[in-house]
């Protein structure tokens, strides 16, 4: 009995995180604030993400018209796409049974835009139980009081806010991994 207790404690201690690239395509980047920034600093969280972790969903937002996913922002293989015309993923069913299938429980989230699809997506994941983590420098919006206010909007809600680099350090967790040769040279890029 104190066996089956401490498992379960074990688990509901296990934290399953999974990378949210929402959005990213190129009609959609075009117009937003700061754009090659925010482009540069996805891929820095992307590769780094990659050589750390699994469980990546990358959504598009009415794929037909608005074209894929900016190719150096995909992931190079294992991820999960997801085509979308809702706003929020967390009304997607097979992004929910994904994060379910894989036990995920943390999101990491980073994207476009800030105060639409990442902002609703936060918001119904926050309600449904998941712990999120926005990367501020790594989403935007087309205006700064939008990007804004929907940053203070989700925190308020109980999102985490973070910086590229302070997640992948956090992801890596120690300068004894044997990947943080590779880590260091995607920070300093």
């Amino acid at each position: 009995m104190i066996e089956a207790m401490k498992n379960s404690f074990d688990k509901k201690l296990t934290k399953v995180n999974a990378l949210l690239i929402i959005d990213t395509q190129e009609k959609i980047m075009r117009p937003i604030l700061n754009k090659d920034s925010i482009i540069k600093n996805i891929k820095k969280l992307l590769d780094a993400y990659q050589l750390l972790e699994k469980n990546i969903v990358v959504s598009e937002q009415n794929p037909i018209k608005l074209g894929a996913t900016i190719p150096k922002l995909l992931p190079k293989s294992g991820f999960k796409k997801i085509e979308k015309m809702e706003f929020s993923l967390a009304n997607i069913q097979e992004f929910l049974k994904e994060l379910e299938n894989k036990e995920i429980t943390n999101l990491i989230v980073c994207g476009i835009e800030t105060h639409i699809c990442i902002q609703q997506t936060v918001l119904d994941c926050l309600q449904k139980g998941f712990e999120v983590i926005l990367v501020s420098d790594a989403m935007s919006s087309r205006n700064r009081l939008d990007h804004d206010i929907a940053l203070q909007r989700m925190i308020q809600r109980g999102a985490v806010l973070t910086t590229t680099e302070s997640m992948i350090f956090e992801l890596c967790k120690t300068s004894n991994r044997k990947e943080f040769k590779e880590i260091r040279k995607i920070i300093l890029s």
